[in-house]
């Protein structure tokens, strides 16, 4: 079980706007963790992690925005590939410290496990009724040719908007900024690495589109009755991730699921949920199963969903106790059983909360 290590250094940089207004002033801190976005140019020609106190210098343009930019770094900047569950737990709990400080939040991050982070985020932040927009970049901000500067001073106007007319929160949700599209941080994958449009979300459409002006689609965002944020500060990484693949053996399939302490796995299953029917495998599955491991079923496929039972090599997993994801992507799942298995609920509890839409990640007819 993990729990929050929060820094213990960082510092802040406040960027004031260059206009006065009348009325206050929105205000969102940017939270910079590390990644492609924040890289320049040193005077060698090397790509170096900029330093946010300059950040003024590298992006003037932050002060036309009219609005109040606090930048807080971690002492300790993360390669994305080294981002862990602690820290999706560091960056909820900051996200608490400050809450009421700010209008809203952006969390700057490398794309490479961006999806898992935003899924992460959205299922620790309980009743979020402020907009979380994570964003990066493909090139550095020192290049020419950048993403940077797009992706976050688009962020940054999502964070502070609002209803023309009822002035409330636009995008109380954890979401994903990139390349023009704002997408549900929970439904988000990473599809492509060396273009711009690197996220997509298959199965729900966007919240907004960024075009000379940004477009928000009202309808598919997520407006829940107002409450206090609770921030949960307890994940379970006592979970695998299965693939399963033509010829997969039970060798590996034990390894995994024999795990010492294993509370939860997800399988990613072929088609609608199809997976062998050989009975090395369903023996496997139901030896977890009477061990108390929890297991959801998610799809290969990037479109469609989970029904268990469409064919005859699904059926059986239903027989066996697996949940079917639906149409959950495997980022949200693997970050979705970590959540509720922190829960330490009783077990039919933990499955039913499995099956369940919690934060939009997954659609129910």
């Amino acid at each position: 079980m993990l729990s929050a290590a929060l820094p213990f250094e960082s510092y802040l940089v406040e960027i004031e706007p260059s206009r006065p207004t009348d009325g206050p002033v929105s205000s969102v801190l940017v939270i910079y963790t590390g990644g492609t976005v924040g890289m320049v140019f040193n005077k060698k020609g090397e790509l170096t992690p900029m330093n946010f106190g300059q950040i003024q210098k590298k992006m003037p343009e932050l002060r036309q925005l009219n609005m109040r930019v606090s930048v807080l770094s971690l002492p300790q900047l993360i390669d994305s590939s080294n981002v862990t569950a602690t820290d999706w737990l560091t960056l909820a709990a900051l996200i608490q410290q400050h809450y009421h400080d700010y209008t809203g939040f952006v969390v700057l991050h490398g794309t490479d496990t961006m999806a898992y982070t935003a899924a992460a985020l959205s299922f620790l932040l309980e009743s979020l009724g402020k907009t979380v927009v994570l964003t990066g970049a493909q090139v550095p901000v020192g290049r020419i040719r950048t993403d940077a500067r797009r992706n976050l001073i688009t962020a940054l106007e999502i964070a502070v908007a609002r209803h023309p007319r009822a002035g409330t929160v636009r995008v109380p949700e954890v979401c994903i900024f990139f390349n023009d599209q704002l997408i549900r941080g929970n439904r988000a994958r990473k599809v492509e690495s060396q273009k711009f449009n690197a996220f997509r979300s298959e199965n729900y459409p966007p919240l907004a589109e960024a075009g000379i002006d940004v477009e928000f689609n009202d309808r598919h965002i997520r407006m829940l009755p107002s409450a206090p944020l609770r921030t949960h500060q307890l994940l379970a990484d006592e979970v695998v991730l299965l693939k399963l693949f033509p010829g997969i053996s039970e060798r590996v399939v034990r390894a995994m699921l024999e795990v010492d302490g294993l509370r939860g796995g997800v399988l990613e299953t072929y088609g609608a949920g199809n997976a062998p029917t050989a009975p090395w495998f369903l023996r496997c599955l139901r030896e977890a199963r009477d061990r108390g491991v929890q297991l959801l079923n998610v799809s290969q496929c990037e479109e469609g969903r989970v029904v268990q039972g469409t064919y005859e090599t699904s059926a059986h997993l239903t027989e066996l106790g697996i949940i079917g994801g639906e149409d959950i992507t495997p980022e949200a799942a693997i970050t979705k059983l970590m959540f509720v298995l922190g829960l330490n609920r009783p077990a039919r509890e933990t499955a039913r909360l499995l099956t369940q839409d919690l934060r939009g990640e997954i659609t129910l007819f």
